[in-house]
């Protein structure tokens, strides 16, 4: 005779592909992703800042335990840099607070210094991020005019390509590893030609071999789940 399963024991669980879209935090995908699945336990893998969309991965259950494996895969971004000034955030969340000529920079010049962020290099994180400072996070401390420096680290840039120049725009796309901020990445593109730079679109197209293509919409996500469970008569 077959024992019983555990009533005690915690649900399998699953892993999502989400395509956040513009404007949302990945806490709201997060909190949406919890209260359509009634999920105990639910984390993401990887931040995405509100400005970025794209793919997310959020683990339900017990699959939050392979949350780790899942944010050490290689990231793809895709998209654009704005030259000719730079903004505090690095993005579009801040004003442009300096304005640099982009009048010396040709296609050749943009294509050969993408070769400089090939492979191993330094990286200071934006002082508008996550990372916390003393306890703090560095972005309340950046909203309240502390200029602190961060500590740099070593990412790896696999590939960085550029897809379209359009001055002052450029698109791009690039594979790196984890820990990879494209915001400064784009600032650091700017200086590199001699002039600003600052991130105006990013889309994360995939996380190890988790593509974006196979991700829903937060919305259409709660049309396939309680399509795929739905409720008992009279519930």
């Amino acid at each position: 005779m077959q024992e019983n399963p555990n009533p005690n024991a915690r649900p399998k669980g699953e892993i999502l592909l989400i395509n956040k879209p513009y404007g949302w935090s990945s806490f709201q995908a997060v909190k949406k992703v919890r209260y359509i699945t009634r999920a105990k336990k639910v984390g993401h893998a990887g931040t995405l800042d509100p400005l970025a969309s794209g793919l997310l991965i959020i683990c339900t259950e017990q699959q939050t335990k392979g949350i780790q494996v899942i944010q050490d895969a290689e990231k793809e971004y895709e998209g654009t840099i704005t030259l000719g000034a730079t903004t505090p955030s690095y993005d579009m969340e801040t004003e442009p607070n300096a304005h640099f000529p982009t009048e010396h920079i040709t296609q050749d010049l943009i294509y050969a210094t993408t070769k400089q962020f090939l492979g191993e290099i330094s990286q200071i994180p934006p002082l508008f991020s996550a990372i916390k400072v003393d306890g703090k996070r560095a972005y309340t401390l950046a909203r309240q005019g502390d200029a602190t420096i961060l500590k740099s680290r070593n990412i790896t840039l696999y590939e960085f390509e550029i897809t379209r120049i359009e001055m002052p725009e450029v698109d791009f796309r690039v594979r790196c590893s984890k820990g990879t901020y494209i915001r400064s990445l784009a600032y650091d593109f700017g200086k590199a030609l001699n002039s600003g730079g600052y991130l105006s679109r990013l889309v994360r197209t995939k996380i190890g071999e988790h593509h974006l293509e196979n991700a829903v919409l937060p919305n259409d996500f709660e049309l396939l789940w309680k399509a795929k469970n739905p409720k008992p008569d009279g519930v």
